[in-house]
């Protein structure tokens, strides 16, 4: 098969805020060959990953995406892997190119599934699909007071793992504190807690080691991105400090080289890998292979629609003893929409990778227009991208 075309759909929520919320927009990837099409979602800004595809030629080193893929060949896993260093040394220069590529590389993983009526996890090499378990992904409150009625809510849910992230966290020690306090009391004693800091430290080790003992008492398993995401260092002298916390990271790894690091030179416990900026499945699945060598769990990271969060659980679906789950549970109506496929815990509280070919994903076309945001981009006057059609 040949690639024969790649379309961008630009969705957005009628008003979009500063809260650190991924469900609020979306850029989703509709990449087609032959008689098969597949389906993919970046989790970057739309506009400007939208034009890392179209934009002219800067230099050889800063080529659009586009001239790598379009009229490929895609007949195995190979090719995408192929397609892939074409992108990576073509466009080296065009830093949005590995957001862009991402969606891409979902997509084709996703069609070629479709045409072979396997699940993308056994074309990347998996025998099965071993159940996760689900933690539910969601921010602070504004205060102690609020953050412990969010806790007690999941937890009538059903969700014994649970994730609290973000602003106001990093205000102050005795405000983290009591954070972290009101997470563990609504959650109960048996509850897996993870924290998440939003690289609110930058690489100030001091200021992160602070949150550590109030972290310790609760009993929290991971702190998740105290620092920005290519602080090696930084995250290498706080995993010295913590006696039981394990540091995590790695959603912002553009590629498997900066994962690896992440785990070689920041001693994290835990990797979180997010196929929509790594460059697909493929990378993904190379880092959980790579973490589960070392002794590293691999978690999957996503906070936005179940295509997104199928992708996310597709690269390490094989490894048995790596069992959380990053599970969005406040999506925006865009997100939850988007598609008609609804991946949900069971009775257990358990879920199932999709075995159905591909992502195992079906778009509902009605969100794909209800929330479609209109865009040009023209160079000088010439139209060289407009919404596509369904």
């Amino acid at each position: 098969m040949k690639i024969e075309s790649v379309d961008f759909f630009y969705l957005a929520m009628p008003q979009v805020t500063i809260a650190a919320d991924g469900s609020q927009d979306a850029l989703v990837v509709r990449v087609r060959a032959g008689e098969y099409e597949g389906w993919g979602e970046c989790e970057a800004a739309p506009l400007p990953t939208i034009a890392a595809f179209v934009c002219p030629m800067s230099h050889g080193a800063c080529r659009p995406v586009k001239e790598a893929v379009l009229g490929a060949r895609i007949d195995g896993p190979n090719d995408i892997r192929a397609i892939a260093r074409k992108v990576a040394y073509e466009s080296m220069d065009l830093l949005q190119a590995p957001h862009c590529w991402s969606g891409i590389e979902m997509a084709l993983w996703d069609l070629l599934g479709r045409a072979r009526g396997v699940p993308a996890w056994s074309l990347l090499g998996w025998q099965q699909a071993f159940q996760k378990t689900p933690y539910a992904s969601v921010l602070f409150g504004a205060d102690a007071q609020e953050t412990l009625r969010r806790a007690r809510n999941i937890r009538s849910k059903g969700f014994r793992a649970v994730k609290f992230g973000w602003a106001p966290f990093g205000a102050s020690v005795d405000a983290d504190a009591d954070q972290v306090a009101a997470v563990a009391e609504g959650m109960g004693p048996d509850a897996i807690l993870l924290i998440d800091a939003g690289q609110i430290f930058g690489d100030d080790v001091d200021a992160a080691a602070s949150r550590l003992p109030a972290m310790e008492k609760a009993g929290v398993m991971l702190f998740e991105e105290p620092f920005s995401g290519h602080a090696y260092r930084a995250y290498g002298e706080l995993a010295k400090r913590s006696s039981r916390v394990r540091m995590a990271g790695g959603e912002a790894a553009h590629n498997r080289h900066m994962a690896e690091h992440l785990i070689d030179y920041g001693s994290v416990g835990f990797v979180q890998i997010d196929c929509g900026r790594i460059g697909g499945l493929a990378p993904a699945y190379d880092v959980a292979r790579y973490a589960d060598a070392r002794g590293v769990t691999y978690i999957n990271h996503t906070f936005t629609s179940n295509l997104a969060l199928s992708a996310s659980l597709q690269p390490y679906a094989g490894l048995q003893e790596h069992r959380l789950c990053e599970y969005p549970t406040d999506l925006q109506p865009l997100a939850a929409e988007l598609t008609e496929t609804r991946i949900v815990p069971d009775e257990n509280g358990q879920i199932s990778v999709p075995d159905a070919p591909g992502l195992g994903v079906t778009l509902d076309p009605a969100a794909l227009e209800t929330y479609r945001v209109d865009v040009e981009i023209r160079v000088n006057g010439d139209l060289i991208f407009r919404p596509p059609t369904l």
